[in-house]
Order: structure tokens, then sequence, then C-alpha cells
């Protein structure tokens, strides 16, 4: 059984080699040329940002609109594997893991600051600091991490799904998704071309996600043990989340990533319960319910506000960035997402994601931001002043020890946002290696040391990108310039799911 096994995820060595050539080329360059690296990027991402900002609006949106079709439809009820398969994963375990997947630390470092941004550059023209920015500021955060981000996430899943668990399409790669238009299938040079590019924009997305998150965990652990928080902590700090991961990595799905995923919902659940609990309960309700409404009255002019006469930035600095970050995740997302779905209906998977997803991620802006804005607001601490020196991971920190028993709760953040980083990184060393294999059928995995090296490789580019001069603008910046050619392959894979749906399934019922 192992012979067949080893036999059946054969590595691409082609595709192995030419992704390793992209994580060298992209670093060598950013090292040798450190000063002007960040203006070239982030030179891109302006550019990019200016003249098709509006394509990533119409993009989320249109999504949305498409699965809600999906999902009411008759296709809804299609089960992937067919209508006697068994899901491999119990609901709360998938939903975990669908979770932990999509998130990871960068969700504890933009909950808890993510307003302070908005109450003195708002959106929608309102004026800088008013009552009306302030709600604004705690209803942004949801938005941009609720329905639409998710929607963006869940496409790639189910066009990746259907022909992987129901067609027998033994390629668990973005090329999947767009089978229709493949006629030499996901092998064909047309294939590796688009899974090639999923490549490349998976590093660049992870390399955003970690580069964030890493000054985050690097000032969590100075303040805890009192040591210096400098560029060295910073890059031990990655060494140490790419150990974690790469062990899970090595351990496999079931034995690493299911238990991590379990142990950190209920972990993270405690740590907003315990926030809601002994911080300011009635604001924390009070602020969540009223973002709550403003975003539901106003979600459709939040999708295509693009701010056309006064041009103020804050959509290409913000919807527009966090739509790129999405969708550059989103073919990774889809992968992993697809491994663990089996057994589940369409239906089910844009439910999950959307519902469940979209709920987990407005708990943490709920709690943890609203905690952190009425420590400024009270003027207990001063976040928003941080935040504009750009000493963020400073705010971060200095919110979380301002509860009670503060050094305990610090750890546990640290615990949870260290988990969140190992989970979502041991989820794209899994989709990497899967892409770099050249036939992976339903129930096998890739290689064990496949799985290791790219847990270890996807470390190199964001410990270039917190070298360079810039600091968080070029880190964002890289999202963006990578992710704009995964909006036409999304417009592929729509139409793809849909033609292979309609071919598979007559008027009359399924087939």
């Amino acid at each position: 059984m192992k012979t067949s096994q080893a036999a059946a995820v054969r590595t691409d060595w082609i595709m192995f080699g030419a992704t390793v050539a992209v994580i060298a080329g992209a670093c060598l360059p950013l090292v040798l040329f450190r000063e002007q690296a960040g203006p070239w990027v982030t030179a891109a991402y302006d550019v990019i940002t200016r003249n098709f900002g509006v394509a990533y609006l119409w993009y989320g949106t249109g999504l949305l609109i498409f699965l809600l079709w999906l999902a009411a439809s008759r296709f809804g009820s299609v089960r992937l594997g067919g209508k006697d398969a068994a899901p491999e994963f119990a609901t709360r375990s998938w939903i975990a893991m669908l979770f932990c997947a999509g998130i990871g630390a960068g969700l504890l470092y933009w909950a808890v600051i993510e307003w302070g941004y908005y109450v003195d550059a708002p959106p929608l023209g309102v004026a800088p600091g008013s009552t009306e920015a302030i709600e604004w500021a705690s209803t942004y955060g949801l938005f941009h991490w609720g329905l639409t981000g998710w929607a963006i996430f869940c496409l790639p899943t189910l066009a990746i799904a259907y022909p992987y668990h129901n067609r027998g399409v033994p390629f668990l790669r973005l090329s999947t998704g767009c089978l229709a238009f493949l006629p030499g299938g996901p092998a064909s040079r047309r294939g590796r071309g688009l899974d090639f590019l999923y490549m490349i924009n998976l590093i660049g997305g992870t390399g955003t996600s970690l580069g964030l998150s890493t000054p985050m965990i690097a000032a969590g652990l100075s303040r805890l043990f009192g040591i210096q928080h400098d560029f060295i902590l910073e890059v031990a700090v990655v060494v140490g989340c790419i150990g974690v991961f790469g062990t899970s990595a090595w351990i496999g799905l079931q034995g690493g990533f299911r238990r991590m995923a379990d142990a950190n919902m209920y972990l993270a659940l405690a740590l907003l319960l315990f926030i809601l609990l002994v911080g300011p309960t009635v604001f924390i309700l009070k602020m969540a319910t009223n973002s709550l409404g403003l975003m539901a009255q106003n979600f459709l002019r939040m999708n295509t506000w693009t701010d056309p006469i006064s041009s103020r930035g804050f959509v290409e600095s913000w919807t527009v960035f966090y739509w790129a970050w999405w969708i550059a995740y989103g073919p990774f997302v889809g992968i992993f997402v697809t491994r663990i779905s089996r057994g589940r209906s369409l239906r089910e998977v844009i439910i999950g994601m959307l519902a469940f997803g979209s709920l987990g991620a407005w708990l943490f802006f709920m709690v943890m931001g609203n905690y952190a804005m009425h420590l400024d607001l009270s003027g207990a601490l001063d976040l928003r002043s941080l935040v504009k020196q750009g000493e963020e991971a400073l705010a971060i920190t200095s919110a979380m020890v301002s509860l009670p028993g503060g050094l305990l709760v610090l750890a546990v953040f640290v615990a949870v946002a260290v988990i969140f980083l190992a989970t979502t990184y041991d989820s794209a060393s899994y989709t990497l290696a899967s892409v770099a294999t050249r036939e992976l059928p339903a129930g096998l995995d890739p290689a064990r040391w496949h799985r290791v090296f790219w847990a270890c490789a996807l470390g190199l580019l964001p410990i270039t990108l917190m070298f360079l001069e810039g600091g968080l603008k070029v880190i964002l910046s890289a999202t963006i310039v990578v992710s704009l050619p995964l909006v036409a392959v999304g417009i592929l894979m729509c139409v793809s799911l849909t033609r292979m749906l309609r071919q598979d399934y007559s008027l009359t019922g399924s087939r």
C-alpha cells in the first residue's frame, strides 16, 4: 500500500524547480537593491490600485452574487464525492480548520487596531474624529473581514472541489478549477502556467501575512520576557514559527492540523469571552450591535463605494487592498478546503464559509477591537498615537497587557497568534506541495518532506520584506502587485464550474 501511495504522489520537479527559482528571483533583488526595492513595490501598488481598483470591487460583489445564486439553485444540493459520500471530518473540526486556514494571525493584528486608522481618516466623507467616524471605524473592519472576503475564498474551493471529487481529476491544483478551458487538462502547458501563477501569488500573499504577524508576536515576547525587540528577534520568531508549522506539516492533517485548529478555536473563544466579561461589556455589546446594523444598512454602498469625487485614497488603501489580499490567498484556501470537504454539499460549503467564516472574524473585531477603542476613547491608552507613529505592535501588546492579569492574557494572545500562523502556513505548505505533485488522487496527501520543504521556504520572502525600507506599506503593497492576474482566473472559474454542473446535471435531476 505504501509503495502504491508513493508512486501516486511523485514530485513535479519542473514546477518545484520553477517555484524555487521564483522565490530566489524575488528575494535576491530585494536584498541587493534594498533602498530602491521599497519605492518600486509601492509605486506598482499605486499604479494598480489607481487604475484597477474598481475591478477589484466589481469582482468581490459579483462573486458574492454568484455564490448566493449557486446556493439557492438546484446545484446547491450536489454533494462533493457523490450523493453517498460521507464527510471525513466532523462539522466542528471542519469549521475550525477552514477558519484557521483562511485567517491566520493577521486577524489578531487588524482586529485590535484597524479602527485606529479609520477614526482620523474615515470613509464616506465623514468628519475625522467625529462620532460618525468612530461608528464607521468600528464597522468597516467587519465589512473587510466579512461576506465579500469569504466569497472570494469560497469560489476557488467549489471550482476545484467539484472536478476533483466528482469528476475524478487527480490534480489538487488551481488549474483544476478552470477545467472547462483546459482541453489538455491540468497537466497541459496552459494548466501548468496557471498553477505557476498561483504559486507566485501564494508566496507573495503569505509573505504579507507573516510580515504583519511577526512584529506583533515579537513585541509580545519582548514584553513577556523583557528582551529587546529588534530585527534579530523578529527573524527568530519567523524561524520558530517555521519549526511549529513544519512539525505540523510532518505529522499530517489528522494528527497535526486538525488538533491545532480544534485547540486554537477553544483557546481563542476563551480569550474573547474573558475580554468581554472583564472589559467594558456594555460598551462592547452596544458598539458591536450598532456596527452590525450600520453594515447591514449600507452593505451595497460599502461594496460599490469608489470615492470618485474626493478621491481621498481610503478605498485604494483599504478595501482594494483587502480584496487583493483575499484574492491572493483564495486559491490556497480553496485547495486546502477542497481536501477537507469531501462529503459536503455545495450549499454546505457556501454557507459554512460565508456564515461561519464571517461570524468567526467578526467576533474578534467586535470584542478585541471595541475593547481597544474604549481604551483610547476613555483616555486609558492613547492607541491612535501609537498607530500614527508606526508602533502598531506596541499598541496591540499594550491593549492586551491593560487587561486584568495582563501578562498572562498577553501570553495567551501570543499563543493564539502563533497557532493561527502555524495553521495558515501548514495549509499553505500543503497546497504548494499539492501543486508541485504530478498527481494527487482523492484521499492521498503530498509527501511529508515536500510539505516540510515548503513550510521552510515560505519564510524567506517575509524575512526579506521586513528587511526593506518602507515598513508596512511595502509589505501590504506586495499583495496587490501579485494578485491582479487572479481576478481574470476567478472569472474563468465561475464559468468553468457552471458549465460542468450544467453538463453533469440535467434539468430533471441528478446525474
